[in-house]
């Protein structure tokens, strides 16, 4: 028996809610993850890093802040991945020309073939992963994420 708010007897049924959306992306998010980072193992590199260097393919010449922010972690930990990235010659970093204090962070020769080593087999895990949709439903899927993603943040799509 359900009480109701104003503490009368309601129903015998039981409203039972399933997960909600928010923890239903999660659960995909770390799902992918996971998945990404047994792939990319054997590189020595973490999915956190590979989205790193993927935002770099797509938009060369970030400082650490804007790489951190469309990597979707903290500047600390984007300034350690640097770090590890850069000593492993997959990214180089050099002065920003209006901005002698900022640094800019590019994808070097090494991190574009690694980036190119994984492309197919990340392209089978999302094919994995989206394999129960139409093609149609698999544009909308994308074209929904991309509005909540507006919708929570300021970052723009890359």
């Amino acid at each position: 028996m359900v009480q109701t708010a104003d503490g009368g007897a309601g129903s015998t049924e039981v409203a039972t809610r399933g997960p909600s959306l928010m923890y239903v992306v999660k659960q995909v998010e770390l799902a992918a993850r996971s998945h990404m980072d047994e792939l990319l193992r054997p590189a020595g590199i973490t999915a956190l890093q590979y989205t790193a260097l993927t935002v770099l393919r797509r938009r060369d010449g970030l400082s650490s802040a804007q790489l951190a922010r469309n990597s979707f972690v903290t500047a600390q930990s984007m300034a350690d991945m640097i770090t590890s990235l850069e000593r492993r010659g997959l990214i180089s970093r050099r002065r920003d020309p209006e901005n002698r204090r900022a640094m800019l962070i590019s994808l070097t020769d090494a991190g574009r073939e690694l980036l190119a080593t994984y492309d197919a087999a990340m392209d089978d895990l999302e094919e994995r992963m989206l394999s129960g949709l139409t093609h149609r439903q698999r544009r909308d899927l994308e074209a929904y994420l991309n509005r909540c993603r507006t919708a929570l943040s300021d970052i723009p799509p890359h």
